[in-house]
């Protein structure tokens, strides 16, 4: 079964992604506030690249969304397959027990 640890440690690359992104936008914007007064050209320049910059980050945010549900339905199964696994062993024990009872009357 995934823990919440290991969740954590698929989606720490994607985090990390994310982070970065944001820095840039962040980076961009103040750019893009400091050359309020520059030319059209550059503004037009700069605001494509914030339009990437956000898909890319959607894009990112996405993909973690995509692999956290992953990683939790994986969870699930194999959370429902050792509760079938459990059930298994503890029928086995009785059974075991069960005969061991039986060879020990028919021992007697």
């Amino acid at each position: 079964m995934a823990s919440d640890g290991e969740v954590q440690a698929i989606l720490r690359p994607f985090n990390h992604r994310a982070n970065e992104a944001e820095e840039r936008l962040a980076k961009l914007e103040a750019a893009l506030a400091r050359n309020k007064g520059s030319s059209v050209i550059g503004q037009e320049e700069l605001l494509t690249s914030l339009t990437e910059l956000r898909a890319k980050m959607e894009k990112a945010r996405l993909e973690q969304i995509s692999e956290r549900e992953k990683a939790l339905k994986e969870q699930e199964k194999l959370a429902k397959e050792n509760a079938k696994l459990q059930y298994r062993i503890s029928h086995l024990v009785r059974a075991l027990k069960e005969a061991d009872e039986k060879l020990g009357l028919a021992s007697s």
